[in-house]
C-alpha cells in the first residue's frame, strides 16, 4: 500500500496534467448537432484550471438566442476533465442546469481509437451512458457522441455533436 507521500509523487499538486490529446481541445468552439433528436447550437470555451489539473469546458446553448420570456431556459454546463495517474484513467465531473440529481455521478474514461478518442462511462440513476469525444486530425474538429441504454437495454444515440474552432 502506498503512503500519502508516495501517492503525491504519482498524482497531486506537483504533477500537473500534461495530455497531448486534451491540449487539442483548448480554445473556443462552435458546436452543432442533435441532442435527443433536436438540433442544437452551443458555444464552448475550454481552458486549463486548478493548477493545470483539469481541463474545464464551459458549454452554453445559443440555439434559442434572442428567445423571449417564457422560453425554455438555456442549457449550460461546466465539465472538468482530469486524469488519475494511479488508476490510469480520466475522470469527468459534469455539472449542468439539470441540477444535482443528474450531476451526482463521476465519469471515468480511457483512450480508444488509437489514442484519438476518450470514451467516458457514467453509471447514473437513469442507467449507463457512454460519452465519446474524438479528435479529427484531418480538419481539426472534435465530435462528441453520447449513447445510452433505453428501457429495453438497447444502446441508442442520444447526442451527436461537432466542435469547430470559433
Amino acid at each position: 500500500m502506498l503512503s500519502n507521500h508516495d501517492q503525491t509523487k504519482i498524482d497531486g499538486e506537483h504533477v500537473p496534467l500534461q495530455d497531448e490529446l486534451l491540449e487539442k481541445l483548448v480554445g473556443k468552439w462552435r458546436i452543432t448537432g442533435k441532442i435527443a433528436g433536436q438540433r442544437i447550437k452551443h458555444r464552448c470555451n475550454a481552458v486549463w484550471v486548478l493548477n493545470h489539473q483539469f481541463l474545464k469546458l464551459h458549454l452554453l446553448d445559443v440555439t434559442q438566442a434572442g428567445a423571449g420570456e417564457g422560453s425554455d431556459p438555456r442549457y449550460e454546463a461546466e465539465v472538468y476533465i482530469g486524469y488519475d495517474n494511479m488508476s490510469e484513467r480520466y475522470v469527468a465531473h459534469w455539472l449542468d442546469t439539470f441540477g444535482g440529481r443528474f450531476s451526482e455521478v463521476l465519469g471515468y474514461g480511457i483512450q480508444v481509437n488509437r489514442g484519438r478518442s476518450i470514451r467516458f462511462v457514467f453509471e447514473g440513476g437513469s442507467g449507463p451512458l457512454h460519452n465519446t469525444v474524438t479528435w479529427n486530425r484531418n480538419d481539426g474538429t472534435w465530435t462528441m457522441v453520447i449513447t445510452q441504454k433505453d428501457s429495453k437495454a438497447k444502446w441508442q444515440t442520444f447526442a451527436n455533436e461537432l466542435f469547430r474552432k470559433a
